[in-house]
């Protein structure tokens, strides 16, 4: 009789355990929505999409919007299908985070508004605002002899980004025995400034040092930043100076894109 008893209450233990795993699994299920916008797929939790109150999303989900299922039974969103990857991960992470190079500003801010979240809303807008004013004033960067300032070069370009590109750039290969300016340099925020620039005939481009060794010339510096400009999609308006007859003699680089 015991056993049996024993066996009973084990059955029912296990029962009472399956019911509730079964609970729990149909609650998880439950709790992942899946978006059809545009005809992209998206995944994502419910606590996720109802996370701003009187959102789009969340009138969605929470049965205050009216929206239309696709053949699978999912819920379809006519929008931009590869903008609302930002849309999602901005819910997730509670902040505008976007790959670099990143152009569609103005689509995004469209789609922010759609989708009635004025707190992404704004973020767009202000890093538009702020890309917009970088891009309407030009940065520079000196190129300087310490010792004879009418050595040296400029580098105009309406891009921070590009000049700071350009300037690690140069910072790496001066730090380079083979392929490099003289070591003894200093950096600022817009100078680079060389001790000594090595100081070749037209044409040269490599110049012997006294130890053997190979160092580049203010000549290939400047073939390294237009091939640079011309690889990022800028393009070489005009050189400033241009009275020494050829680009790579001139004393200024002026790029726009």
């Amino acid at each position: 009789m015991e056993r049996r008893t024993n066996r009973r209450e084990k059955e029912c233990d296990e029962k009472h355990s399956n019911s509730e795993g079964s609970e729990q699994d149909k609650e998880y299920k439950t709790s992942l929505i899946t978006l059809n916008v545009g005809g992209y797929l998206y995944i994502t939790q419910k606590q996720t999409l109802t996370k701003y109150p009187d959102s789009f999303l969340e009138g969605i989900i929470n049965g205050k919007i009216m929206c239309p299922f696709d053949a699978d039974g999912h819920y379809f969103i006519d929008r931009d299908g590869l903008l609302f990857r930002h849309i999602l991960n901005f819910l997730r992470n509670g902040e505008l985070l976007l790959p670099e190079g990143f152009r569609e500003n103005q689509l995004l801010a469209q789609e922010a508004d759609f989708f009635q979240l004025k707190v992404l809303s704004d973020a767009v807008k202000s890093r538009w605002e702020k890309e917009q004013l970088a891009s309407r004033e030009t940065t520079f960067l000196e190129i300087t002899d310490s010792h004879d300032r009418s050595q040296g070069l400029r580098i105009f370009c309406n891009a921070p980004d590009f000049i700071a590109k350009i300037k690690s750039r140069i910072v790496l290969v001066s730090k380079s025995r083979l392929d490099g300016f003289p070591e003894e340099f200093s950096v600022s925020s817009n100078i680079i400034q060389f001790k000594y620039f090595i100081k070749s005939e037209n044409g040269t481009r490599l110049v012997l040092k006294e130890d053997n060794t190979f160092v580049c010339t203010l000549e290939t510096l400047k073939f390294e930043a237009i091939m640079m400009a011309l690889k990022c999609g800028f393009r070489l308006l005009t050189s400033l100076d241009c009275t020494k007859g050829s680009i790579v003699h001139s004393d200024a680089l002026h790029f726009i894109k």
